[in-house]
């Protein structure tokens, strides 16, 4: 058993342990088990790729990826864009993620120099950057000139809050992409195929001059100085690899949610994606797409079992979102006394 715990890591073990008493619990109190891995299986494919983008940066040396709202409002802003050119379906998926990969990439450019500016107070100055653009582009929303009327208010100007999906024949079209059913549970097998594609493009990158040059920064920066490398160049390309993907991962998560949420949606959206591949089994200066794939899958089982069974325990009450915050806070705080710098646990 000690071996075990030691090869998972600590928070990984913890945290598997607290999902199968929560998945036991739901079971005896009569919750739908298929229903709980349907929805954990949704979750898994929807957050996929927003706790991939933490991959870079980890590696990089900058850190778990605090500053993870600029890439989000980047993607929206992609898919607001597109939305405006009253795209359907498909296509308006298709061409978010292109133009997202463009204005991501521009945002993760500049958002890399900040990084190489502020070294040694990256995850401190990356929370504020996050918080800072969420308010900026809420200005934005209210202010650009954006007139299709599924995006905007029935009166007034400025776009709505939430904008279904289901108006530009987009809701869980990538959930739905050749998904089927085990028994009563339903595999989104788009979003997994997804998720698999993604991290396998992230992983050859890694292995290519580039991607080495950027884990050697990160591990051993003043080794890899002497040895000829560009550490900020590489920070930079890492920044700008972790802003796209969260540009393309939120408008997968936004077909697979049913909404596009604008405003302040994408504040704290940062949190649950740097619990997650800290809880598999990342630190702060290592991490790999194994670790995203088994921290999302922990984290988003647990968040999604322990809703109903924290509901069920308190009758008439609605305490899912505070246990949602609880749970979600507590186990990042319990994953990042667990990391220490140099990368072991």
């Amino acid at each position: 058993m000690g071996k075990l715990i030691r090869r998972m890591g600590i928070p990984t073990f913890a945290v598997s342990a607290l999902l199968l008493v929560v998945l036991v619990a739901a079971y005896a109190m009569g919750q739908s088990i298929p229903v709980l891995f349907t929805d954990i299986l949704r979750r898994v494919g929807m957050n996929g790729i927003l706790v991939l983008a933490m991959v870079p940066a980890i590696k990089s040396g900058v850190g778990p990826n605090f500053a993870l709202p600029i890439g989000i409002v980047g993607g929206l802003f992609a898919l607001m864009c597109c939305m405006q050119l009253d795209l359907m379906g498909w296509n308006l998926i298709g061409c978010s993620i292109l133009l997202a990969i463009i204005i991501c990439g521009l945002m993760g450019w500049a958002y890399g120099k900040l990084m190489n500016a502020v070294k040694g107070a990256e995850m401190t100055i990356a929370t504020y950057t996050g918080f800072s653009i969420v308010a900026f582009f809420n200005i934005l929303w209210l202010s650009l000139p954006f007139s299709n009327r599924k995006m905007g208010w029935m009166l007034g100007d400025g776009l709505r809050e939430t904008i279904q999906m289901d108006g530009f024949a987009a809701d869980k079209i990538v959930s739905n992409f050749l998904s089927f059913n085990i028994g009563e549970v339903t595999i989104p097998t788009g979003m997994i195929l997804l998720l698999l594609l993604t991290c396998f493009v992230v992983s050859v990158f890694f292995k290519t001059k580039t991607g080495l040059a950027i884990y050697a920064g990160g591990v051993n920066p003043k080794f890899a100085e002497a040895a000829g490398l560009n550490i900020d160049r590489s920070r930079v390309i890492a920044n700008i690899i972790s802003t796209v993907l969260a540009g393309i991962g939120i408008i997968i998560y936004s077909q697979g949610y049913g909404y596009a949420q604008i405003y302040n949606g994408p504040l704290n959206m940062a949190f649950p994606a740097v619990a997650a591949v800290l809880i598999g089994g990342a630190t702060a200066t290592k991490a790999s797409c194994v670790n995203v794939v088994v921290g999302v899958c922990i984290f988003q089982g647990l968040m999604t079992a322990a809703m109903p069974v924290a509901n069920a325990l308190f009758t008439g009450t609605d305490l899912s979102d505070i246990m949602r915050q609880v749970i979600q806070n507590g186990v990042i705080l319990y994953a990042l006394t667990q990391v220490k710098k140099g990368g072991d646990r």
